[in-house]
């Protein structure tokens, strides 16, 4: 007997899964009373990439989102007195509109609320994580790692047994990280520098900059030589200064030769090296040291962290190198800010969407604040099942559903009401 269930908490444990996706314009979460005010963070999924190539230009890769990719032109409200995210009485205390990224945060004032609530002019397809980190006390804890496919592979694709702000938390407990996940497959260090404004749009609220660049910078064909990727990392480090964020730099993931067939030229590690010298930089993780000796835990194409080995040494490494932080030393030159911090803390959410369960060939949706339409559709987009639950905006409906005809396999879930657009996946065996 199969027992699937897909819960709406896994939207806020921390852990990303493309198992675990949604899609949804309306949704809140009830935080309880206590924090002054939050930080509040997601990540939606484009084709992984941070940012498509209407806003990020990566040299050999196409980056091109299906509709609603990301999480955009939306209010964020607030309640004291909502007792299901539906009822009660909001205030809008921000508002977003475009955006080109799948991962951010925002801070909002919270003091005598218990709920936020998100609404979207439009449902963003395949949310998959939402935090809240209690900022009362002005906490900066916050860290957005910007770098190439090593990135986006390792810190935010493979599914990891504890990530970087969960190894955090473990070493000091009164910290928890706020990650924001920027990788974008193929960019080089240019592709960063001529796109700056987004990245500072996007992530210039973020404190902490974990920087991983220089791979594709070092293929032959791109055009970029050490003179230019240096000038590159300078130009990133001035922008993060200038804004008042800290910049750490890891030093260049190294190749499996045998598989590969090349190597990082050490003018490129020398160059980084440099950068984090002249500006007085807390050292980054040495990527090149470690998987140079642990070639296991490269991919078999000689260039990426292998799965999930490979992603968990790289949230590993770069929680070692960033400790000094937390034992409270300070680096110099951040303008408007030193590099100590103040510790968020990450709250447990309760959350207002639909949970969908499976049993066998039972399917259940729960949870449900009004009449909604339910359809279960397979992967090539046919609806083999449809129906309705609910006959009343009162209370919470839920029904159950035995699916005897629909062959084994796997199908989304979609429920659609007046408030409600939700969508997941579901395996029937």
């Amino acid at each position: 007997m199969n027992n699937f269930s897909l819960n709406p908490l896994a939207y806020t444990d921390g852990i990303l899964n493309f198992d675990q996706i949604a899609e949804a314009s309306d949704f809140a979460l009830n935080v309880g009373f206590g924090p002054k005010k939050l930080f509040i963070t997601w990540d939606a999924r484009g084709d992984e990439a941070w940012a498509s190539g209407d806003y990020v230009y990566a040299q050999g890769c196409v980056h091109n989102w299906m509709e609603h990719a990301t999480l955009q032109n939306f209010k964020v409200l607030t309640s004291a007195n909502s007792t299901n995210g539906i009822d009660g009485d909001w205030e809008i205390v921000a508002q977003v509109g475009e955006s080109g990224a799948a991962s951010r945060g925002i801070a909002i004032d919270f003091e005598g609320k218990s709920w936020f609530r998100i609404v979207a002019a439009e449902p963003v397809a395949n949310l998959e994580e939402v935090s809240a980190y209690d900022i009362s006390n002005d906490g900066d804890d916050t860290w957005f790692f910007l770098g190439t496919s090593i990135t986006q592979m390792g810190m935010k694709q493979f599914v990891v047994d504890s990530n970087f702000s969960q190894l955090i938390h473990a070493r000091y407990p009164n910290h928890y990280p706020a990650m924001v996940r920027g990788g974008i497959a193929c960019v080089t260090s240019q592709g960063v520098v001529d796109a700056i404004k987004y990245y500072v749009e996007y992530a210039g609220n973020v404190k902490f900059w974990a920087i991983e660049l220089g791979t594709n910078d070092t293929f032959a064909g791109n055009g970029v030589t050490v003179e230019m990727f240096e000038k590159n990392l300078q130009t990133i480090v001035d922008t993060a200064i200038a804004h008042g964020i800290t910049p750490i730099i890891a030093r260049l993931f190294a190749t499996n030769l045998g598989e590969s067939a090349w190597q990082v030229h050490e003018h490129y590690l020398a160059a980084i090296d440099r950068v984090v010298e002249r500006n007085n930089l807390l050292k980054g993780p040495d990527f090149s040291s470690y998987f140079a000796a642990h070639p296991e835990e490269i991919d078999g194409d000689g260039i990426h962290p292998a799965n999930p080995a490979g992603g968990q040494s790289m949230h590993r490494l770069w929680a070692e190198a960033v400790a000094p932080f937390y034992d409270g030393k300070k680096f110099e030159p951040v303008v408007g800010k030193d590099s100590s911090m103040n510790a968020p803390k990450m709250l447990d959410l309760h959350v207002a969407l639909p949970q969908v369960s499976v049993e066998g060939r039972t399917v259940s949706v729960a949870r449900v604040n009004e009449p909604v339409a339910v359809a279960i559709v397979d992967l090539t987009g046919n609806i083999v099942w449809h129906g309705r639950i609910g006959n009343s905006a009162d209370g919470s409906s839920e029904s159950s559903f035995h699916l005897n005809a629909i062959p084994a396999g796997n199908y989304i879930v979609r429920i659609r009401g007046a408030s409600t657009s939700y969508k997941t996946r579901i395996s029937i065996r």
